[in-house]
């Protein structure tokens, strides 16, 4: 008979959580600021189905990178506490640290457990409060243990560098509009230090508004509404008047024809008109 092959509880774990943390940095990153109003969720996803950004209850919100199917069920299973607890007793006995609790019971369980695999998730809690004070932010990997932030924090992806980036920038009381921006900065980074473009589509994106006069506070920003705090309806009307400065100068060839058409907007007709009207008058 064979002797099993041992591993020491600690190179067990050790593994256990290399494997967690290579899955859960393949994710996009998602960042968590406070701003004066309350608190912005950021997120690079193109999906307008697969959120990973949603509602919890009236001024608590749940962010999470890894995988889908595994954050959606504890999504899902967040909800259903929420809502259990808030009929059973009240709805101010619903609050974010304990959630996060809950939260951290069934990932610290899942990753204990040798008869399961680790879930490759990490996930953010934020509760908006009545002042910037009293906001809550709390962050759970996927050992289960529990990490409260203030200002600002990142998960997923290379989270260690934006995290940097948005510690060295972030202010207290900075308006949703310079709390997006620096965002998406931090997002825009890669690991090599270069930067790239992202552009609203590319963005998931809500707020706890603590402002609004409802008593849910979450709020996504979607549409031109995140296009103008981005200051891409701008840069969208320059980029407009040149193209039509540029079809106006030019001298009707083939390549501003060509770049006129790749863009579909309504000066592609007139440049093939132009180039049609000399052969007419060849012919006659």
């Amino acid at each position: 008979m064979s002797t099993p092959f041992y591993v020491s509880p600690q190179q067990a774990m050790a593994d256990r959580a290399e494997y967690a943390r290579k899955g859960i940095a393949r994710g996009r990153s998602v960042v968590v600021l406070q701003y004066a109003d309350g608190i912005v969720f950021v997120a690079e996803n193109p999906s307008r189905a697969l959120h990973k950004v949603s509602e919890i209850y009236d001024r608590i919100a749940f962010a999470a990178v890894g995988k889908y199917n595994e954050f959606e069920n504890l999504r899902i299973g967040g909800v259903r506490y929420a809502d259990l607890r808030g009929y059973t007793y009240d709805r101010e006995d619903v609050t974010a640290r304990g959630l996060a609790n809950v939260y951290a019971q069934t990932l610290g369980t899942i990753f204990s457990s040798a008869a399961e695999k680790p879930y490759e998730v990490e996930l953010i809690v934020a509760e908006v409060g009545a002042a910037p004070e009293d906001d809550q932010i709390y962050r759970l990997p996927h050992d289960g243990s529990i990490v409260d932030e203030h200002g600002s924090v990142a998960v997923g992806g290379n989270s260690d560098q934006i995290g940097t980036y948005l510690d060295q920038r972030h202010e207290d009381g900075m308006s949703l509009e310079e709390a997006l921006k620096l965002a998406v900065e931090s997002l825009s980074r890669d690991n090599n230090g270069g930067e790239r473009s992202l552009t609203a589509e590319q963005l998931e994106v809500a707020v706890l508004d603590r402002t609004r006069p409802q008593q849910r506070k979450f709020k996504r920003v979607l549409g031109t509404h995140l296009s103008r705090l981005l200051g891409e309806d701008g840069a969208s009307a320059d980029k407009s008047a040149k193209d039509a400065a540029g079809s106006g100068d030019g001298d009707g060839d083939g390549s501003d024809a060509d770049s006129d058409a790749s863009t579909g907007d309504g000066d592609s007709a007139t440049g093939k008109s132009a180039k049609k009207k000399p052969k007419a008058d060849g012919d006659g």
